[in-house]
Formats: C-alpha cells, structure tokens, sequence
C-alpha cells in the first residue's frame, strides 16, 4: 500500500490535541473588523476545537496526524 500524502493547506491550518480533537483558528478576524462588535472580536480571539463533523473532514486530510 502506498504512502498517502498529507494536504498542505490542512497541516498549515489545523492542530491536533492531545486527546485526539482539532483546533484552528477563527474565522473573520482578517479584515472588516469595524463593523463587528467588541463582544464578537473578543470571543473570537486565539483558536476554537472544530465540531465532530468538521474534524472528520479534516482527519482524512492528515492521514498520520501533525
């Protein structure tokens, strides 16, 4: 069986944790911030796990993890 390849774009962005879960960065923190409010830049900040649903997506683009 040959060696599957990792996606780049995946192990640029995505973290495993220790138990297994994924951890990325949050979305619309980039540009356009002015018209978002403190309440949402503030809960937004550093990174958040993904759901289940995403992180199953995102396994199968990290066949041997980070």
């Amino acid at each position: 069986m040959p060696k599957l390849k990792t996606k780049s774009g995946a192990k640029k962005r995505f973290k495993i944790t220790a138990t297994g879960k994924i951890k990325a960065g949050v979305a619309g923190k980039r540009h356009r911030l002015l018209s978002h409010s403190a309440k949402y830049i503030r809960q937004n900040r550093g990174t958040k796990v993904m759901s289940e649903a995403d992180a199953k997506i995102i396994k199968t683009y990290l066949p041997y993890g980070l």
